[in-house]
Parts: structure tokens; sequence; C-alpha cells
């Protein structure tokens, strides 16, 4: 345990990410229950408001590690990332959440059934679009990071995440749309009868 806190201490970005994650799901939860078992909607949507507030505060907080001095690693590197995803898949995670507690506490629908078929394969192309946009996003966020550094032999870490977006891009890509256009289950012939 005491090697965790002293990397931790070396490394505060990845405690920015972590408490980051950490922030989004107990202020989506806190929104979500102010929302529907406590009816205090006002509240609730000031907390939901503030979840994308905390992507700003890992960005600038991030910034101001580099800033002060501190040698990018692996750490700095992984907050682009989890910026990138965020802000791309941020939305939707809290539109899953809140679909699921409207159901449970508010009598809202339930949740749409699995998808199947092409809509299955529709459904997962977007999600790789999605990937792709929170990698160029991240991506962005890495050469501006590199630029405004400026020290060539200190920003290696930054640029080894590079390759590892455009190999994120690629896995997602075979394990999802490519994967379920190939071996996903097909869609349920009709079951009506054909009358001639």
């Amino acid at each position: 345990m005491n090697a965790i806190g002293n990397y931790l201490v070396d490394n505060p970005a990845t405690l920015f990410i972590v408490g980051g994650e950490v922030a989004f799901w107990v202020v989506l939860v806190g929104g979500l229950v102010a929302r529907y078992p406590l009816k205090l909607k006002k509240f609730s949507t000031v907390l939901l408001a503030a979840v994308p507030a905390i992507d700003l505060v890992v960005l600038v907080a991030t910034v101001i590690d580099l800033a002060s001095g501190t040698t990018p690693n692996l750490s700095h590197g992984l907050a682009a990332v989890y910026l990138g995803f965020s802000v791309v898949f941020g939305p939707s995670m809290v539109r899953w959440a809140d679909v699921r507690f409207a159901h449970r506490f508010a009598g809202g629908p339930p949740p749409a059934p699995k998808l199947r078929g092409k809509a299955k394969v529709r459904h997962e192309w977007r999600e790789w679009y999605k990937c792709v946009l929170a990698c160029v996003i991240a991506a962005v966020l890495l050469l501006a990071a590199i630029f405004l550094i400026g020290r060539p032999g200190q920003v290696g870490p930054l640029w080894d995440w590079l390759p590892r977006l455009g190999g994120l891009v690629g896995i997602w890509l075979f394990a999802g749309p490519l994967w379920t256009e190939l071996f996903g289950k097909k869609d349920e012939p009709s079951k009506e009868k054909v009358t001639s």
C-alpha cells in the first residue's frame, strides 16, 4: 500500500484522474438521487450541470502540474486520454444512468431492450466513431502539451500515447463493429404466416 501512496505523491496527475472519475460517479449518482427519490429537481440540475466541470478541473490541474515544471510522464498522457473519452462518452453515460433511475424511482419507461441484428451493428459503428473522436481529442491535447512544454528530451511519455491511441482505435474496430458484423446475432426472421 505504501508503494501506491508514494506513486500518487510522485505522480499527482494520476490522483487527478482517479479523483475525477470518482467525482464523476459521485456527482452523477448524487444528482440522480436528488432528482428522483428526493424530488429536488433544482438541486439535481445544479449537480448534473457540475458533471462536465469535473473534466475542466482535471484539465486545469494537469496543466498546472505541467506548467510547474513537472517532467511529463505516463499519467499526464493518461489525463489527456481520460479527458477525450470523458468528453465524448460522458453524456451517453449520464443518459444511461438517468433512464435507469427514472424507471426505478419515477415510474419512467424501462430501459430499451438489448439491440440485435442491424440495429446492434449500427450502434457498434456509432460507438466506434465516438472512440475515434475521443482519441482525436486526446491526441490534440497531447500535441498541445508537447508543443507548449517545449522540452524535447522530456516529452517522450506524451509522444508514446499517440501510437497507443491508434492501437485502441484498431482494437475497438475489430472487437466492436467488425466483430458484430461478422459474428453478431442476426435479426430473427419474422414469425408472421405468409398467406397466398
